[in-house]
């Protein structure tokens, strides 16, 4: 039985790997991936403190949870092609299309 606390330090390190994409990097598709990379640490900690309480909800709050990851993924890339069609490139200071 792997203890509960190995499952936390692996939910900080994954949602930690996320944020250090989202602030360092500038390609659109990184940072998507590091946004995807941060709800999955949460869906780890759901499961394991579900597991560890024996309860469902927490399994059941992460299948509906990886439901709106994967149409988040279907928008945000279809906004990236848009954009990349748009301007010829990924790079997230290359766009002010919603700024004034």
């Amino acid at each position: 039985m792997i203890p509960l606390s190995y499952y936390v330090i692996l939910s900080g390190v994954v949602f930690l790997t996320g944020v250090v994409g989202v602030l360092l990097r500038r390609n659109i598709i990184i940072i998507l991936l590091s946004v995807e990379l941060m709800l999955n640490a949460t869906n780890i900690n759901f499961v394991a403190f579900s597991q560890y309480l024996h309860d469902v909800a927490g399994q059941v709050f992460v299948f509906f949870a990886l439901t709106v990851a994967a149409a988040e993924v279907a928008v945000g890339l279809a906004i990236i092609i848009a954009l990349y069609r748009a301007k010829s490139g990924v790079n997230i200071d290359e766009f002010q299309l919603l700024k004034w």
